[in-house]
């Protein structure tokens, strides 16, 4: 038994028994590690002890009652009660604790009891419902409360409904005793749940003391919960008078969102895209419970296309919706005016920014020859497109001679002619990607007869076309041009490798030559000095070995040693090999060359 401690053993008749363990020694001020690991019930009390270290209990496996109470203990880790399996008892009442580990409660699942009754705690997070569970029994009077959490009243079973019997897994009714009196309540609706349960006389939920009483607001202060009437607080539900908007380049546009909750829920609007909204915005309340807001974007350029949404936020919970802006653009084209009569315009959706900006890199070069299916889909179907022609075609007005003029790295600039041009002609220019319908319109100088296209992908075939406003282009009036996707990097290093290749060239070219010439002259030599440098050179002496014909008395030497003439030596040299080869003489003899 630890020294500061008193340790009791309660014997019963069969053999069996208990032990408890008190400590109230006020010189204390750390939890015993030495309680004997039989303890059941270990009470702490009136010590100086401030906290309570991770694991401080995990070796009291039969422990079911822990009374840490009346201390000064200020902190509680969250694995302080680790693998107290058959606690049922935690009382912490008397200490200065402001904050509690509800997931503590994850490792005292047979846990029925918690004490916290005079303490510090200012708020309970909505998650501790999912831990309070399996409690009978929970004191939080005598803190500094203001409120509930309203999700907590809607999972905590006390008020959300029946409880859950883990043995029988039906729903049965368990009696809960809880304890809310003597904390600075707020009335509001946040705990309008807890304020319409202490007027309803229920067996299944007992509260401690039921004169609880409210602390504010100023015109609720002091009366009973039992006498005090609120309304339900009710999440925000908002809604927005459009999903999409289209707008032109330059415009207004307004914004506008409405939603309902209770409280009345206060509005804000922000860009998904977290860029900051710095616009004129507008709120009114028109009734309680109902709130709108207006967004005025003025005069919008590409910049401000984006989706936008509108947050609405109380007590009670929050909700958004969304809008996305799209940004339109309006372009004038014109040919080279001659006397000034009318100028007509176009419009068209610019999906990236006021014209296709690609990652375009160098154009090659155009093709002349276009796709002659795709100038005649456009003939016919010109309502495809997304221009918007107005008025009449000039019929006499013609383009001719479209081309490509000049390139660089990302741009080509298109030319033409055009002829009957009657002063101030309005002409069409539209350009997509080659096998494209829908053709895009360009904006074009209306002083001079060329337009230029900017940021062109790489390895990408397009096709433009000029003809007279009204009037769909003829084959003649469309070119097709391809770009090549080599950039100015990539074109220089391509230059560098070309220098370097010729260099090489220069060097190795006459070696070549050379190798070349000593092949030739190997090979023009007479063939018997050939042979005669082969022999010399490549060949090794050759003895002949052959067997000697038995006669009696001759001895164990079956073999005579003789050297081989030139003739067979040359003969050799055409047809063995580094491997003895064997030829027969005509006596019948066999004879080995070894080498």
């Amino acid at each position: 038994c630890p020294s500061q401690c008193t340790c009791v053993y309660h014997g019963r008749s069969d053999g069996t028994g208990t032990r408890s363990v008190l400590c109230n020694d006020p010189d204390m001020y750390e939890i015993p590690v030495n309680v004997p690991v039989d303890t059941v019930k270990l009470r702490i009390e009136k010590t100086v002890i401030r906290r309570i270290p991770t694991e401080a209990f995990y070796y009291l496996v039969d422990l079911k009652y822990l009374w840490v109470t009346y201390n000064c203990v200020a902190n509680i880790d969250i694995s302080s009660f680790y693998n107290l399996k058959q606690l049922h008892e935690l009382r912490l009442d008397g200490n200065l604790l402001s904050t509690f580990p509800w997931e503590s409660l994850a490792e005292m699942p047979n846990l029925r009891t918690l004490d916290l009754h005079n303490n510090k705690l200012t708020s309970i997070p909505a998650d501790a419902g999912r831990y309070l569970r399996n409690l009978t029994y929970l004191d939080l009077s005598s803190n500094k409360l203001t409120t509930l959490p309203s999700d907590l009243m809607d999972i905590w079973p006390p008020f959300s409904g029946a409880i859950v019997s883990k043995t029988t897994d039906i729903l049965v009714t368990q009696r809960v005793i809880l304890g809310f009196q003597d904390n600075p309540w707020f009335c509001d609706c946040r705990i309008s749940k807890l304020i319409e349960f202490s007027k309803i006389v229920d067996t299944s939920v007992v509260l401690l003391d039921p004169l609880v009483s409210c602390s504010g607001p100023e015109s609720l202060a002091g009366i009973l919960f039992q006498r005090a009437e609120l309304e339900q607080c009710l999440k925000p539900s908002v809604m927005t008078s459009a999903t999409k908007i289209t707008s032109p380049l330059g415009s207004n546009v307004l914004l506008r969102c409405d939603a309902t909750g209770y409280p009345t829920p206060h509005l804000t609007w922000n860009r998904s895209d977290n860029i900051p909204v710095n616009y004129t915005v507008i709120q009114e309340t028109p009734g309680e419970g109902v709130r709108w807001s207006i967004m005025s974007l003025t005069g919008i350029s590409y910049k401000d296309a984006g989706e936008y949404r509108c947050k609405a936020k109380n007590l009670a919970g929050m909700s958004e919706a969304a809008v996305t802006v799209t940004v339109v653009g309006v372009v004038t084209t014109t040919v080279s005016p001659q006397n000034t009569e009318r100028s007509t315009s176009m419009t068209f959706t610019d999906k990236k920014q006021s014209r296709l900006m690609l990652d375009g890199k160098k154009v090659s070069k155009a093709v002349t020859n276009g796709n002659k299916k795709q100038i005649g889909d456009l003939s016919k179907k010109r309502e495809d497109t997304s221009l918007n022609t107005a008025g009449t075609a000039e019929q006499n007005v013609t383009v001719k001679n479209l081309r490509v003029i000049s390139e660089s790295d990302e741009r080509v600039t298109l030319t033409w002619k055009t002829v009957n041009a009657t002063g101030n002609s309005a002409v069409t220019v539209l350009y997509s990607k080659y096998g494209e319908k829908d053709m895009l319109p360009l904006s074009t100088d209306s002083n001079k007869n060329k337009v230029t296209i900017d940021g062109l992908q790489p390895s990408t075939q397009y096709m433009a076309c000029v003809s007279p406003k009204g009037v769909p282009p003829t084959k003649e009036q469309c070119v097709v041009f391809s770009t090549d996707g080599l950039n100015d990097e990539s074109s220089s290093e391509f230059s560098i490798l070309i220098v370097a290749s010729s260099a090489a060239c220069v060097v190795v070219l006459p070696l070549i030559f050379f190798l070349l010439y000593k092949v030739l002259k190997l090979h023009l030599k007479p063939k018997s000095a050939k042979e005669a440098e082969l022999a010399k050179e490549t060949y090794v002496q050759f003895e002949t070995l052959s067997l000697k014909p038995r006669t009696l008395g001759a001895g164990d030497q079956l073999w005579a040693r003789r050297y081989t003439d030139e003739s067979e030596r040359l003969l050799l040299c055409s047809r063995s090999s580094m491997d003895s080869q064997m030829t027969f003489k005509s006596e019948g003899s066999r004879s080995e060359y070894l080498c």
